[in-house]
C-alpha cells in the first residue's frame, strides 16, 4: 500500500471545508458565551 492509496481511502472526519448549518454554530457559540457570562456573574468572579 502506497502513501497515496492510504490517504485516498481514509474517511472524512470533518474540518473547515465541511458545509453545514453555519447559523446553528453561530447561535450555539453565542449561547455558550451567555451561559459563561451568567456563571461568572452568579459566582461573583466579576
Amino acid at each position: 500500500m502506497t502513501a497515496t492509496t492510504a490517504t485516498t481511502t481514509r474517511a472524512r472526519t470533518g474540518g473547515p471545508k465541511d458545509d453545514g448549518p453555519k447559523i446553528v454554530e453561530h447561535i450555539m457559540g453565542w449561547v455558550l458565551v451567555v451561559v459563561f457570562a451568567m456563571l461568572v456573574t452568579q459566582t461573583g468572579l466579576l
